[in-house]
């Protein structure tokens, strides 16, 4: 399966904040987005996922040739897209146990249910994986969770639901080093054909652990360089001024938006 972004501009109110971005991504393969503060990397992941406070204003996103932005958000999960957000609610009442199998029960064809006794012995062991409280089933969703908990939550989620595209949103903060291992570690045990990760993150710490075939820099709203992971490597020796001079980038402004999903972020047909 292929995710393509084409010429992706994009707006929060009158602020233009993706400014022609081209990313192509396939499943079975690792890609990692950095950048510094206020490039716009939580703003794509954000777009990609449906949030409505962002516009689109010029390009597109299809996944295998259908028009991303006009499925609202729950088409794009049943679709494979799964959002392991920096900021994950919590939600008084519902089970994580309840909440996942819910999500996962909607992926389903109409007449198809999931075995309880499978969802418990792949859960169980997820938890297991993660190392987690073994009573986190039984847990509302992220409520009284620490905010390494709550990252790691996010994980068992993607883990459980098993999307074909996952987009990992500065799951590293908050995080310590072997927190970063484990994550790290059950994000590489997904790998597969069927599946594509685009791992968004400041620091080059959490890529120590993942296993990430390309790699993009992303300023000024847009990618201005691609590689391999040598450019990890020269990022964390050197920053990114070097390549602000290479490209003539000018310092940009910090992004400071709070993501919350509604409907979908579609395109401004007008």
């Amino acid at each position: 399966m292929k995710l393509i972004i084409k010429n992706l501009h994009a707006k929060v109110e009158d602020m233009e904040i993706i400014k022609g971005l081209n990313l192509e991504l396939e499943t079975g393969s690792v890609h990692a987005i950095m950048g510094p503060n206020g490039t716009g990397k939580s703003t794509l992941a954000a777009i990609i996922m449906g949030n409505p406070r962002y516009t689109v204003t010029e390009g597109e996103i299809t996944l295998d040739g259908e028009d991303l932005l006009s499925m609202s958000v729950d088409e794009r999960s049943r679709k494979g897209i799964f959002l392991a957000m920096q900021y994950p609610n919590e939600i008084s009442g519902i089970t994580n146990a309840d909440f996942i199998k819910s999500a996962m029960q909607a992926r389903l064809k109409e007449g198809e249910h999931i075995s309880l006794f499978k969802f418990v012995r792949e859960m169980d062991k997820a938890v297991s994986d993660l190392k987690m409280n073994p009573d986190l089933p039984h847990r509302y969703v992220n409520e009284g969770f620490s905010g390494g908990e709550k990252k790691r939550n996010e994980i068992l989620q993607m883990k459980m639901l098993k999307p074909h595209f996952a987009i990992l949103d500065e799951i590293d903060s908050g995080l310590d080093v072997d927190a970063l291992k484990i994550v790290g570690e059950n994000v590489n045990s997904m790998r597969s054909p069927d599946f594509c990760s685009l791992v968004i993150t400041h620091y080059q710490r959490l890529l120590d652990y993942i296993q990430v075939d390309y790699v993009h820099i992303m300023m000024n709203g847009k990618i201005v360089k691609s590689g391999g992971k040598d450019l990890i490597t020269k990022v964390d020796q050197e920053g990114y001024d070097w390549l602000k001079y290479e490209l003539g980038i000018e310092e940009e402004i910090q992004e400071k938006h709070t993501i919350v999903l509604g409907t979908c972020a579609v395109k401004d047909r007008k």
